[in-house]
């Protein structure tokens, strides 16, 4: 048994007008939202798939396939919290998260703390353990011209002492 393994992930949602933007749990005022089967939480979509991938669990789309109808519109968060039961139950804790999102638009930083502080609640782990970082696409590529948000996840997770 590993004391401490490393999960990564990338996810990418197309923008659309319609939609809620929904990053990190926060809803954002925009006039474009995230398209998906569930909120199409990128950034929660992401720190989840990286617990999945640390524990060798495979990804989202195995565990919430977006061929089932349960998972139609479902709130990210909520699917990070079964994620979380998974890790728990195997033994591990958060040792730290850290997150980048992709976005040309709107502005990230008013919004990071309140994403940080639902992820850390949801993992329960400290706000310490939860980074969130975003930057632009500088009018560069699908981001740059506001057509979609990635989003790439790093974590460690220890063995519980």
């Amino acid at each position: 048994m590993h004391n401490i393994r490393i999960g990564q992930a990338v996810d990418i949602h197309q923008l659309q007008e319609g939609r809620k933007l929904i990053l990190g749990g926060v809803e954002i005022e925009h006039s474009k939202g995230l398209l998906g089967h569930s909120d199409a939480d990128v950034l929660v979509h992401t720190v989840g798939e990286s617990i999945l991938g640390a524990l060798a669990l495979g990804d989202l789309g195995k565990h919430f396939p977006d061929t089932d109808p349960k998972y139609k519109g479902a709130n990210s968060l909520d699917l990070l919290a079964h994620i979380y039961e998974m890790m728990n139950e195997m033994g591990y804790q958060i040792g730290n998260v850290d997150a980048t999102i992709l976005a040309e638009r709107p502005k990230m930083a008013p919004h990071i703390m309140a994403m940080r502080k639902n992820i850390a609640a949801v993992l329960h782990c400290d706000m310490e353990d939860i980074s969130i970082k975003a930057t632009r696409g500088e009018k560069l590529g699908f981001v740059g011209n506001e057509e979609g948000i990635v989003s790439l996840s790093v974590c460690i997770l220890e063995k519980k002492r």
